[in-house]
């Protein structure tokens, strides 16, 4: 009989068509009603499954997609979140973490044994039930790039201290009826959970960092990542914790050798939020048995009294966190929104409860209380779901602190000259992180072909262009491509800054073709002479997300250069993008300017600083910088307020000291002189 009349649809292309159908029009359906999305895919699988129109029964293609899409869940929480703001309310995690585990299970217990009537064991396990919860909300968070608020970060934190206390009581109910909750066994438990969450602190990311160093195939890293997620919670499930605790770790591991926009970021969210993200929450809708609710009884009762206790537990806690810490009624809004959704261990939970047999023959958690989880689940979604929005929608509104003015986001343009094929992802990659991560352009690629040069010349910046454009539009970036044909090259760059009104210049280090050749070259030199824009000349020997850290020197009377705040900014983005810690050396007054441009740049304590005790140019002779640092020296243009003569013997130091570092020097932006008239020069000659 043909597939789509035999029902429940066992073909496996059909079911994946009906699946994608459902991802492609239950947003465009239920935008239009302004429903969150994720309730669309919750509400198809409950229509689709084999309790609703059973046009799809819950294979083990959703099983296998779900345990995927519910691992990219956390796994996306723990790469998304800010790391040092993270470290900064950890306090505040924990307490938020306590407060919705223990006020959970101290009505949970309550509610079962006197509305219900379970027995004592059943109701510690309904209660920690209650007590966990799914960010089933964050990709609404990610959506709308807040994911540096501090309330999603105390959420997320929180999250890891809940769910790790609901799975223990989870694993101490199920070994008292095993026989195994023996003193030796909990030891064993904690050794083994310990080790394997050392190991993947510890060993994770050195092997990360020497995987993207020596590969930077698009797949190969891709597939690398997640290897490192099911292996991490693979691991932690063989050492009996819910393996969503290791895809969490991993997450937060990987944290800073993936920048927030970078290819490899865009390639992450998309294929969760696209295909695994969606499945898990269809198939959770699947689970749903309306039928069992229609004509009312013990079920619809315990299904109410369910969500009643977890919700009301859950904004509980919130608000207790909300009065602790003073924090406004949106930020509540949020952490409410995002903790009240019940999926991952919940789900764990009730079906390991439902398959134990007491001694009386009766299951412990019994049928009744299978339905009404699911129905939890449902409703628990739902209200996170929107509650998440609508807090997102106010934040957005509102603006953020980090949100920068709009006048001052349409005035960023980076320009990259693509001459070198081997250096375009670096230079892109760099330009990526310095650049505002909310604009979705800003990026101009330029290549310039001499007048003089051969044929083939056109052909080859063709493609360097189009490399560029590729990498860029990986991060979901648009790149404008340029090609311009000029007397030689640093004309055509400098004209090419004036006519696009490029704020930026990145460009990569001169290579030295002979002893005699300057460690500039040429073509740097006329720029800076050129252009009066912030030029960064840049030499990588690795990918800039496998930095550890950036050491910058400054020298004295920087901060009275017109560009000193673009470029502290640039530098400060590029250390949260990359998870480094940031330390600044320099002298005189230069330190506490440079905390005050860094805390305006919304740097927090990532960066450090370090005062000179002479006032006099910042020299690096026999510094000594680890090789997976990045060294950056600010320089300036002859003229300016900061510049001093000893900068003429930079480059020899760099070039004796410095051969095989990573390096980036930076010549701020100055007043345009060129048309300024003085006495000494009244034509206005520059």
């Amino acid at each position: 009989m043909f597939p789509l009349f035999s029902l429940p649809i066992t073909d496996p292309t059909w079911i994946f068509l009906i699946v994608l159908v459902i991802i492609l029009f239950a947003p465009l359906l239920l935008g239009k009603l302004k429903i969150p999305h994720i309730i669309g895919m919750i509400l198809a699988g409950v229509i689709i499954g084999e309790h609703g129109l059973n046009i799809l029964e819950r294979d083990s293609s959703f099983q296998l997609f779900g345990q995927v899409g519910l691992y990219y869940i956390m796994f996306l929480a723990g790469l998304e979140m800010d790391m040092e703001d993270f470290r900064k309310n950890k306090i505040k995690g924990l307490v938020f973490g306590l407060l919705t585990f223990f006020i959970p299970m101290a009505l949970g217990i309550w509610s079962s044994m006197a509305l219900l009537g379970f027995g004592a064991l059943s109701s510690v396990l309904l209660a920690s039930m209650y007590a966990s919860h799914t960010l089933i909300a964050y990709p609404i968070v990610s959506r709308y790039g807040l994911s540096r608020q501090r309330s999603v970060t105390i959420s997320i934190g929180g999250t890891a201290v809940t769910v790790t206390l609901a799975l223990v009581v989870l694993a101490l109910v199920s070994g008292l009826f095993n026989g195994t909750a023996t003193p030796i066994y909990w030891v064993k438990l904690g050794l083994k959970v310990t080790l394997i969450a050392l190991v993947i602190i510890f060993v994770f990311p050195k092997i990360g960092r020497l995987f993207f160093r020596k590969y930077d195939d698009a797949v190969m890293q891709f597939v690398f990542v997640l290897a490192l997620v099911f292996l991490g919670g693979g691991l932690i499930s063989l050492a009996g914790m819910e393996g969503i605790l290791g895809a969490f770790l991993v997450g937060m591991v990987l944290n800073p050798l993936i920048p927030k926009v970078s290819p490899l970021m865009t390639r992450l969210e998309f294929v969760g939020n696209a295909l695994f993200i969606p499945y898990f929450l269809i198939g959770v809708g699947m689970i749903v048995d309306v039928r069992s609710f229609v004509a009312g009884g013990t079920a619809l009762k315990v299904a109410v009294v369910m969500t009643v206790a977890a919700t009301l537990s859950k904004w509980l806690a919130a608000w207790l966190t909300q009065k602790i810490y003073r924090m406004s009624s949106n930020e509540r809004k949020m952490i409410f929104g995002l903790s009240n959704a019940q999926a991952a261990a919940t789900l764990a939970a009730v079906l390991v409860g439902h398959e134990i047999i007491m001694e009386n023959g009766e299951r412990l958690l019994n049928d009744d209380v299978l339905n009404g989880t699911i129905v939890m689940i449902l409703i628990t979604c739902i209200i996170s779901t929107i509650e998440t929005e609508r807090a997102c929608r106010r934040f957005t509104v509102v603006g953020g602190p980090d949100i920068p003015p709009e006048g001052e986001r349409e005035k960023e343009k980076i320009l990259i000259p693509v001459a070198n094929p081997d250096t375009i992802e670096n230079l892109i990659n760099i330009a990526l992180m310095i650049k505002d991560s909310r604009r979705k352009d800003g990026i101009v690629a330029l290549n310039v072909i001499d007048d003089s040069g051969d044929a083939t010349a056109g052909e080859a910046g063709r493609r360097n262009l189009e490399k560029a454009a590729r990498i860029a539009s990986a991060a979901n970036v648009r790149a404008e491509m340029h090609t311009r044909y000029d007397i030689n090259i640093s004309s055509g760059i400098v004209h090419t800054i004036k006519e696009c009104s490029a704020t930026d210049v990145v460009i990569g280090l001169h290579k030295k073709s002979s002893i005699l050749d300057s460690f500039f070259g040429s073509l740097t030199g006329n720029i800076l002479k050129g252009t009066s824009r912030e030029v960064m000349v840049v030499r990588l020997e690795m990918p800039p997300n496998t930095f550890k850290g950036i050491v910058v020197f400054v020298p004295p009377r920087a901060e009275f250069e017109t560009g000193f705040a673009r470029w502290v900014t640039h530098l400060c983005r590029m250390a949260v993008q990359t998870g480094c810690r940031i330390h600044f050396n320099a002298a005189g007054d230069t330190p506490e300017a440079l905390r005050l441009a860094a805390d305006k740049a919304d740097i927090g304590t990532l960066a450090d600083y370090t005062r000179l005790p002479q006032d006099e140019p910042v020299r690096i002779d026999g510094m000594k910088v680890d090789k997976e640092q990045l060294l950056v020296v600010v320089s300036a243009r002859a003229g300016s307020i900061s510049y001093d003569p000893s900068f003429d013997r930079l480059p020899a130091v760099l070039n004796k000291d410095f051969a095989e570092s990573n390096l980036m020097i930076i010549f701020p932006e100055q007043i345009d002189r060129q048309d300024i008239v003085s006495f000494s020069d009244p034509r206005g000659n520059s």
